[in-house]
């Protein structure tokens, strides 16, 4: 009876701990995540990829400290005109997973590319760089709720 208790505490203790994460395969689903939002960006387009890659109370940080709160107001951001004439491309520089495995952070440098409505068709780029805060959702897909 007290190695059966022993051992019941063993599996309690080990279990209650949680399994430790392998940060490497955490970083390549980050990275992988970063590169289907991108190409989302292009088949879909912005508006959908980001409402499509938000959490539900995900924040974004625009022009003049605007903050964009909710994925519902984000899509409704990107669905300006001036997005459905544009086309952004990004690579994250450095990835970083939490101890838990559920919370991960990106940054790196990025290009919007904007063409002009005019006859001429001129293109313009803005380069900048990104930071995006990542959050491990219930299914275990990955939902950006700062960016």
């Amino acid at each position: 009876m007290k190695a059966f208790m022993v051992f019941s505490m063993v599996l309690l203790f080990f279990f209650s701990c949680g399994q430790p994460t392998d940060k490497n395969i955490l970083e390549r689903e980050i990275f992988a995540t970063e590169k289907s939002f991108e190409k989302m960006c292009e088949k879909k387009g912005i508006a959908e990829a980001f409402y499509f890659f938000a959490d539900d109370r995900a924040v974004i940080k625009r022009q003049n400290d605007t903050l964009i709160i909710g994925k519902e107001n984000i899509k409704e951001y990107y669905n300006k005109d001036f997005y459905k004439n544009a086309s952004v491309k990004w690579t994250a520089d450095f990835i970083d997973v939490s101890n838990d495995g559920n919370l991960a952070y990106t940054y790196g440098k990025y290009i919007w590319t904007v063409k002009d409505e005019s006859e001429n068709g001129k293109q313009s780029e803005f380069k900048g760089v990104f930071h995006t805060v990542w959050k491990r959702q219930k299914d275990n897909s990955w939902k950006y709720v700062w960016d």
